[in-house]
């Protein structure tokens, strides 16, 4: 089963991969180790009483013992198919516990996770990276079909390189996640780019985001026509926040094609 999600942007998550390595400043408070760790507890409290605790269990191969991650990933095999099973269409984050880009995930598995997304053109598949290098160097190994977006994280000016190597994706729709937003990025480029999502860093130890920071890229993306989606301020509380700019919301999505036959997206 997809797991509904409360993420602003998407519906479900689906996880063929999860555990991850923290990379850039963007991974210090990383959400999904905090949710891992919890999930791998619960795996070993229903251990200790004798109860199965399912695929709760595969978070006990990526969590060490001070609660972080290991800095591997556990493929789940079983994972792999399960979009094929669902039949109302739907928007699906995908390895929203990891990144399917991650340099321990083998080429052949991405491409099984792809041949699944491709037979599945009523959802739409969001994928997210902070790896958009290899993204870009295993393309052409894989195929685009409309229904797949691909994203990179950028939290700051010091990681807007990875918007060039994810130009080099031919993806229907490219996108940014800039969050969290961690410093200003006036020149944010977004040339061949067709989404951008910005948030701030929400739970324990959340860093402070400054309304500049965010009103400086939402005016470049109605300047360029590029969607824009406000995800929330954060904060530890990140409810009372709320997600507001300028006295609205911002909820701008690109356009979703569905279709009964997959459509293939060509390098130019």
């Amino acid at each position: 089963m997809a797991q509904d999600s409360s993420i602003e942007w998407t519906e479900s998550t689906w996880n063929p991969v999860i555990g991850c390595t923290k990379v850039s400043p963007g991974c210090k408070n990383c959400y999904a180790e905090r949710m891992a760790n919890r999930l791998a507890g619960m795996a070993q409290g229903s251990i200790n009483k004798g109860y199965n605790p399912g695929r709760t269990a595969n978070y006990l191969h990526v969590i060490n013992n001070q609660g972080r991650w290991n800095n591997s990933v556990y493929l789940d095999e079983s994972a792999v198919l399960q979009p094929l099973s669902w039949k109302s269409p739907r928007i699906v984050f995908v390895n929203s516990m990891s990144d399917l880009f991650h340099e321990d995930v083998p080429l052949d598995f991405i491409q099984r996770v792809f041949a699944a997304m491709n037979q599945c053109p009523q959802h739409t598949f969001q994928i997210l990276t902070k790896r958009p290098e290899r993204t870009a160097e295993y393309a052409h190994d894989l195929k685009w079909t409309n229904n797949i977006w691909m994203g990179t994280s950028i939290e700051n000016a010091l990681v807007t390189d990875r918007i060039k190597e994810l130009r080099k994706v031919p993806a229907a729709v490219r996108f940014l996640s800039v969050e969290p937003l961690l410093g200003p990025i006036p020149r944010l480029s977004l040339q061949h780019i067709h989404w951008v999502i910005v948030g701030g860093e929400s739970g324990p130890g959340s860093r402070p985001m400054e309304k500049q920071w965010v009103t400086q890229i939402r005016d470049r993306c109605i300047a360029q026509a590029v969607p824009f989606f406000f995800k929330q301020w954060g904060g530890v509380n990140k409810k009372a926040a709320g997600r507001e700019l300028d006295g609205r919301t911002w909820d701008e999505m690109p356009e979703i094609i569905r279709t009964e036959n997959p459509g293939y997206v060509e390098f130019a």
